[in-house]
Parts: structure tokens; C-alpha cells; sequence
């Protein structure tokens, strides 16, 4: 909603600039989707290995 108001603002200032901004957004967007589905993995991976070295800690802390 905030970006939606500021695009409005921007559209009443300059307008060519803002239908510009309106263009480039989804290709900017896409561009960076890899980056986001890495940092996912990256992230999943860490997990697993904080969850590896924690299960001893886990395990002795129930018996």
C-alpha cells in the first residue's frame, strides 16, 4: 500500500518518471528472483546444519 501511495505521489511530480518506474518494477523484480530462491537455499541449509550440531545438546537434554 505505502509503495502504491508513493507511485501515486511520484505520478502527480513526474509522471514520465513514474510510468517508467511502473515498466521497470516487474523487470527488476524478475532479475532478482534467482537472488531470492539462493538466499532460500542458503537459508535451508544453514538450518540444517545448526539442527546437526544441536542434536546431541537435544538429545542430552531429555535424558
Amino acid at each position: 500500500m505505502v509503495k502504491f501511495l508513493l507511485w501515486c505521489i511520484l505520478l502527480v511530480l513526474c509522471w514520465p518518471l513514474a510510468l517508467i518506474a511502473l515498466v521497470l518494477y516487474p523487470i527488476v523484480w524478475l532479475l532478482l528472483l534467482p537472488f531470492r530462491v539462493v538466499g532460500i537455499a542458503v537459508g535451508g541449509a544453514l538450518e540444517l546444519v545448526r539442527a546437526v550440531i544441536f542434536l546431541p545438546v537435544r538429545i542430552l537434554r531429555t535424558i
